[in-house]
Parts: structure tokens; C-alpha cells; sequence
């Protein structure tokens, strides 16, 4: 098995408040701190099968450029989805699954894309107005308890989609098995690694209690397995993935902030 990122976005930054105040509020924290952002999603190349999660922006998002009151901002753009993907050996022919974690834009934005792919997502996502391709197949978590985890759907040998619910109301995550680990590609769980360590919230949610209950389930699995945490919105996603860095929750790696 191969899990390579997928690397559209760097360079950026979020505030504390932004990735921490989600339960104790945004002036609970300190804006002035900001740590590094990015926008990766993932390939996880089974050897018989190439599975997308999640597949960025629409092409032509137009690049922005930081403001004094941005609170997130994703960085320089690296390239366009489909480009970023090709460079990785991949073409949109290749791909037999896609596992949407969420309807965010910066999570479906190529969907339709891959017309010839079975599109897995939750039922709250398939029903959403941001959704509007065709190939979908509705996950029923019909595999039984997974780990730590009530419900399940194996996707392919050594890959498993599980409902978490919390940033969207039909929020997944993956998990990949290889070599005796256990690769977690979460979507927005959390939106940097410092939130996972510290236990925090980020400030978007549409389900406050249920994101709770998902950020409480991610940390008890990874206290239980050795767990590499690959993120969305941080670099230390695919720096984890490249190290195969496996999560110690009581021992949280000094922060690298941001260049401004």
C-alpha cells in the first residue's frame, strides 16, 4: 500500500483562536499566535485499487492573498487538483474510489472529475446542496464496530470509512492499515495538530456536542494504536505521512510557526 499526499496548497497560517476556541470561546486564546497552514488531500494506491479522500478546490479558485483580520489563511497555491494529482502518476481514469470525508468545497471542489468512480460519502453528505455529482454510493456503515468506533464500512482490504460526525452533521474519517500502522486521514477533525495534543475544538462545527464526542472517540484510538494523523489544513499532515510519525498524546511536538 501506498498513501502519498496530494499537495495544492502551503505557506499559510491560522490563528489560535480559530483552531482552539471552538468550546472555550475565540477570546479565551491569543490571536497573535498563529500556526502554519496548508491544503493536502490524499492517495491511498492499494496495489489493485487508487482511492482518493476528499479531492480540493474547483479548478480556478482564485489565489487570496492574507488580510490583518484573516483567520485562516491556506498559503501559496502549488497547483491546481488535477495537475498536483498527475504528478504524483495518477490520471482521473485511474481512480476507482473517492471517500469524500465532507461536503466542504475545499474537500469535494473535483468531484465530477472522476465520472467513472464510485463516490462514497455519508447520507447527510449526499443529500447536501454542495453535492452534485451522480456517482455517489451512500455509506451504511453495515461492518460493525470498528476499534473504538460503533459503526464501520471496509472499503477495500486495510481500508475503512467510519461516521464522525461534528464539523458537518455527515462528517467521515479513513483509516488506512500498513505496516502495522494506522494512517487517520480526518478531514477538519481538527484543523492543526496542536488542537489533537491540547484537545480543542476549532471554532467550525455544525454539530458542537457530536464533534465533542468525535474528537473524544480520535483520541482514545490513538492513545490505543499507533496512529500516524495525517490533516487537511496543516503541513504536519504530510510531514507526519513522510515520517511515518506515529501520535503521542502525552508528549506534543514543539510548535513551528509560521514565517510572517
Amino acid at each position: 500500500m501506498k498513501i502519498l499526499a496530494v499537495k495544492l496548497y502551503d505557506g499559510g497560517f491560522m490563528t489560535q483562536p480559530f483552531a482552539l476556541g471552538g468550546e472555550e470561546g475565540r477570546e479565551s486564546f491569543d490571536a497573535n499566535i498563529k500556526y502554519r497552514s496548508s491544503l493536502q488531500n490524499y492517495v491511498i494506491d492499494t496495489g489493485s485499487e487508487v482511492i482518493l479522500v476528499d479531492t480540493g478546490l474547483p479548478e480556478g479558485v482564485p489565489e487570496t492573498e492574507p488580510k490583518p483580520e484573516s483567520i485562516i489563511y491556506m498559503g501559496k497555491k502549488l497547483d491546481e487538483y488535477l495537475p498536483a494529482l498527475a504528478k504524483l502518476g495518477y490520471k482521473p481514469q485511474d481512480v476507482t474510489k473517492i471517500l469524500l470525508t465532507h461536503k466542504h468545497a475545499d474537500h469535494s471542489g473535483m468531484l465530477a472529475a472522476f465520472p467513472d468512480a464510485k463516490i462514497y460519502m455519508s447520507p447527510e453528505e449526499a443529500e447536501a446542496k454542495e453535492i452534485t455529482v451522480k456517482n455517489i454510493v451512500t455509506a451504511e456503515y453495515k461492518g460493525g464496530a470498528y476499534h473504538n468506533f460503533e459503526k464501520s464500512e471496509k472499503i477495500a482490504d486495510g481500508v475503512y470509512f467510519l461516521p464522525a460526525k461534528g464539523h458537518t452533521k455527515g462528517n467521515s474519517i479513513v483509516i488506512a492499515e500498513d505496516g502495522g500502522l494506522f494512517y487517520m486521514i480526518h478531514g477538519d477533525v481538527t484543523y492543526t495538530d496542536e488542537a489533537l495534543y491540547l484537545n480543542k475544538l476549532s471554532i467550525v462545527f455544525e454539530d458542537k456536542d457530536a464533534a465533542r464526542q468525535t474528537l473524544d472517540k480520535v483520541r482514545e484510538f490513538i492513545r490505543n494504536n499507533p496512529t500516524v494523523y495525517l490533516s487537511t489544513h496543516t503541513p504536519l499532515g504530510y510531514e507526519n505521512l513522510e515520517s511515518k510519525r506515529i501520535t503521542d498524546l502525552d508528549n506534543m511536538p514543539e510548535s513551528i510557526y509560521p514565517n510572517m
